[in-house]
């Protein structure tokens, strides 16, 4: 019984009805299929694709080296430095995010989101184990617990946990050698983050897949509430044609004896949807525009002998149009518009100033930072001496040797500290950090004035790259 008390605040929360979709075939239902096929298969394979970068780098082709600080991309490697890469690349998730959304609607949240993917992959196996929804149903409504109902839930929860631990184990492989982390996952010998990790993704697969389901699209997930900003009236967006399904076979209009629509109030297009709305209540917040509906009607209008599309996707401008008897825009026209194009120009641009800063990037880079403390030594001999500290930077997969020298001032003269030599020799694929001595004699205008600007350079000596840096001297002001 409702609670009436007229004292008691509403709720500003409804508690969840679980909801059970039925099994719907179609072009959509096959295309999710699809979907998720390939974005899993990549997410669980991705890690154990080998790629040979040499013998003092790591041959997985996707990894983020915590230790190391970089992140491999097959053929590329990103260095901490080099996050504008990263961040490139977040930018262009974003301008796409914004085209799909105001082309299609929410695109992204009804095929290849996280969340819609797991959550299909858990009402399959729910599907397999406990029957379709009719099955699911009465099994929920059983509140008795025999020894079939236990036995069926504790198959489902643990084929759960196993896709939740396949899950966590895949994600904790994308920062380490997969096949070694394995064989120590295995023997017990991992680190106990890496056990930690995968039974924090375990845990929240189980729940975000099994049990929130699409309570986390609706009040977790910010995206519904940003969407309004990204579709307008030429988006093609899921909608039911309520011009032509109405009235319904069983509405009072109906009974008055008006002609009857297309709708024949079956609830195929309820019974399907993975979030439990009625699409021919019009836009809500809850649809994540999966196209299950549309399925499932125009299977329901082939078997009533009427025309496919009563649920279909459609853009507001094309309803004016169609309730006039008129033929819709073609899709094309609602695609390629300015808003659209202008995101594809911005999303393109992005893209292309990230391939050409990728292909300009040195292979050897440099770093100078003076020794403050002291600001100069003078020498016996009355020569300044300035101290630097500079990191080499060797991306090639061998060791390479680096030649240091200096212009700006010809007086003054470079000192390797540990070597007697100008050159060094840095690992493959690190950093080397050197102390730089610089020396200015007494007759020298570096050692006269207060500051000089000078240049540090290194060199290659294998192949004639160089790199520079430039920065100050200090000497005494005469």
């Amino acid at each position: 019984m409702a609670d009436t008390n007229p004292s008691k605040p509403p709720s500003l929360y409804a508690a969840r009805e679980p909801i059970f979709p039925k099994k719907v075939f179609g072009k959509f239902r096959r295309l999710k299929w699809v979907i998720m096929a390939v974005t899993l298969g990549i997410y669980y394979l991705t890690p154990w694709i080998r790629w040979d970068r040499g013998p003092n780098l790591p041959d997985q082709a996707v990894l983020v080296d915590l230790g190391a600080r970089r992140f491999f991309f097959f053929w590329i490697e990103i260095w901490p430095h080099e996050f504008y890469f990263v961040a490139g690349l977040l930018v262009m998730a974003g301008l796409g995010l914004f085209l799909f959304t105001s082309a299609l609607g929410r695109v992204w949240c009804g095929y290849a989101c996280p969340q819609t993917v797991w959550t299909d992959l858990f009402i399959l196996v729910e599907r397999w184990i406990e029957g379709d929804r009719n099955a699911r149903l009465r099994l929920h409504r059983q509140k008795k617990w025999d020894l079939r109902k236990l036995r069926l839930r504790l198959t489902k929860w643990v084929t759960w946990i196993l896709i939740g631990l396949a899950t966590g184990g895949a994600w904790v492989f994308y920062f380490t050698d997969a096949p070694t982390l394995a064989r120590d996952l295995m023997m017990m010998n991992a680190h106990p983050i890496a056990y930690t990790t995968i039974a924090i993704l375990t845990a929240t697969t189980f729940f975000f897949g099994g049990i929130a389901r699409e309570q986390v699209c609706t009040y977790a997930c910010p995206w519904p509430r940003i969407q309004a900003a990204m579709i307008d009236e030429d988006t093609l967006i899921v909608g039911y044609r309520e011009w032509r399904g109405e009235p319904r076979k069983h509405s009072e209009a109906v009974k008055a004896g008006e002609p009857q629509g297309d709708c024949i109030d079956c609830m195929a297009c309820v019974n399907v949807c993975p979030v439990g709305i009625d699409i021919r209540d019009g836009q809500q917040l809850e649809c994540i525009t999966c196209a299950l509906c549309i399925d499932a009607c125009d299977d329901m209008m082939d078997k009533i002998g009427k025309p496919r599309g009563l649920i279909d996707y459609m853009a507001l401008t094309d309803e004016a149009r169609e309730r006039a008897g008129e033929t819709p825009k073609p899709i094309l026209s609602h695609i390629l518009r300015p808003r659209t194009m202008l995101y594809t120009g911005l999303w393109s641009l992005v893209g292309v100033l990230l391939v050409f800063a990728l292909f300009i990037r040195p292979d050897i880079e440099m770093t100078v930072a003076p020794v403050r403390n002291p600001i100069f030594v003078t020498l016996a001999d009355g020569s300044i001496r300035n101290t630097y500290e500079v990191r080499l930077l060797n991306k090639h997969g061998d060791d390479r040797p680096f030649r240091l020298t200096v212009t700006g001032d010809p007086a003054v003269r470079l000192q390797l500290e540990g070597t007697p030599y100008d050159t060094v020799t840095v690992p493959a694929d690190a950093t080397k950090l050197q102390r730089v001595y610089l020396v200015a004699a007494p007759s020298a205008r570096a050692a006269r004035v207060e500051h000089s600007d000078i240049r540090l350079w290194v060199e290659d000596t294998s192949n004639g790259d160089r790199a520079h840096k430039d920065t100050v001297f200090n000497g005494k002001d005469q």
